[in-house]
């Protein structure tokens, strides 16, 4: 039933395909009797739904591939892709659901500080980063980041709609900063529709299923679900915006 998930996966592949396409060298290990190429350095920050799949295709691709988060289970997840988990001297950020919580400026500054080299060093970077109930996305990679990127060098910002995650990134557009490329996000899963579609699709039988008895339509308001995504019913508003959710839409 959950919508934001479904479409994450589909973002998160897109953004690995986007990447080894702007590229312009082979994402894998090459062996060949005029010399070997070696194989791309991929970055993705954030291990979500959309950074895990984004992690396990440019793996799929032959990629080596390394990634962060904020949160202490995503090092376990991060690992069961294959790819190596960037360890931080930094104290991890858990918040409810399972989701990252927001950070303060401080520790903020000292993360970009320690992932630079490992920005500096990557052929690709992707960010996946969110944080939910705010409209804005955390800022983890300055301009002076991505200028220190080899050139030819790749950013994908899967953020750039809310923000974005890397200074200087624009939604829809590409935008050169030093000698890297980076390719700012704008509603990526309309770009592979057939599967967004489907899963969208699927979300919504779920969700209409578990409102469905017998008799017809009976959503059951004790349910969790059901009573967290209900706005109005029988002519009363029964779900009330947060005064952080007001302050965001402003």
């Amino acid at each position: 039933m959950d919508a934001l998930s479904s479409q994450a996966l589909v973002a998160g592949y897109r953004c690995a395909i986007v990447a080894a396409q702007r590229l312009r060298r082979f994402f894998p290990l090459n062996m060949t009797a005029a010399g070997t190429v070696p194989p791309a350095e991929v970055v993705v920050l954030g291990a979500g739904v959309a950074g895990l799949q984004a992690i396990a295709t440019a793996k799929r691709l032959g990629a080596v591939v390394r990634a962060y988060d904020v949160r202490a289970a995503a090092a376990e997840e991060i690992r069961s892709m294959g790819a190596v988990a960037i360890e931080l001297d930094l104290d991890t950020l858990e918040g409810t659901g399972g989701y990252a919580r927001e950070m303060t400026e401080d520790r903020a500054e000292r993360q970009r500080e320690l992932l630079a080299p490992y920005i500096a060093a990557a052929d690709a970077l992707i960010t996946t980063a969110a944080v939910p109930g705010r409209a804005a996305a955390p800022r983890l990679v300055t301009a002076d980041m991505v200028e220190a990127m080899k050139p030819g060098s790749v950013v994908i910002d899967l953020a750039a709609e809310s923000g974005g995650n890397v200074e200087g990134s624009v939604a829809g557009s590409v935008v050169q900063v030093g000698g890297a490329q980076i390719w700012g996000a704008s509603n990526v899963p309309s770009q592979m529709p057939g599967p967004a579609s489907k899963l969208y699709a699927q979300n919504l039988v779920n969700i209409v299923t578990l409102m469905t008895g017998e008799d017809g339509f009976a959503p059951d308001f004790d349910d969790e679900i059901v009573a967290g995504t209900c706005v109005t019913h029988a002519g009363e508003v029964t779900h009330q915006p947060t005064a952080e959710a007001l302050e965001a839409r402003a």
